[in-house]
This record gives C-alpha cells, sequence and structure tokens, in this order.
C-alpha cells in the first residue's frame, strides 16, 4: 500500500528554497555593497590624506555622482563622508574586514 501524496508538503518545501535563495541573494548584494562602500571610503580617505582632496571636492563628488548617475541613491555628500569614516574605523582591522561583509550597512552606521 502506497502512502497518498500530498502536493501541499512538496508546495512547502518549494516556498522554502525559494525563501532560502532569496537570503542569499540579499546577503550577496549587501556583501558587495559594503565592499563598495570600503573601497569608496579608502579611496576619499588617501585623497584627502595625501592633500589631493579637500572636503569640498567630496561634495563636488557627490553632485557629479547625482548628476552623471541619475537614479542612484545614497551617495550624498553626507554619506560619502560617512564611507570615509567606515573605512578608517576598520582599515587596520583584517580580521574585521571579512565580518563587515556580513553586517549589514546600518549596523555599521549604527556601531559608530
Amino acid at each position: 500500500m502506497t502512502t497518498p501524496l500530498n502536493p501541499q508538503d512538496d508546495f512547502n518545501e518549494i516556498t522554502q528554497l525559494i525563501h532560502a535563495a532569496r537570503q542569499r541573494a540579499v546577503q550577496a548584494v549587501n556583501t558587495a555593497l559594503i565592499e563598495l562602500y570600503w573601497q569608496v571610503g579608502q579611496f576619499i580617505s588617501r585623497k584627502i590624506e595625501q592633500a589631493e582632496w579637500g572636503d569640498g571636492v567630496v561634495a563636488q563628488l557627490a553632485e557629479h555622482l547625482a548628476r552623471t548617475q541619475p537614479g542612484l541613491r545614497g551617495f550624498t555628500s553626507r554619506n560619502l563622508f560617512r564611507m570615509r569614516q567606515f573605512y578608517e574605523a576598520y582599515r587596520d582591522g583584517e580580521l574585521v574586514t571579512a565580518l563587515l561583509t556580513q553586517l549589514p550597512w546600518t549596523h555599521n552606521l549604527n556601531a559608530r
């Protein structure tokens, strides 16, 4: 005698697979964004440390990005300075950088 098939169980399994894939996608995007913010912060920090840029250039960069990248969000002067702070706060922590890519950006902002 065979057990009756319950398609609901199969449907629930598919739903769980979809949910897990979405979670992995969100994590991958989050990691890529934090790596980008780190790189932007590093770039800005080095330019300022080498006295190639002043604070006014960061504002110009924000304006340039707004003008040349329509629809791009999150790259205001204030956020660019936050990216610089983010980089400077953690740049010396070799093990910390791997962990940072696993945390949401807002967690890093709130931790400062």
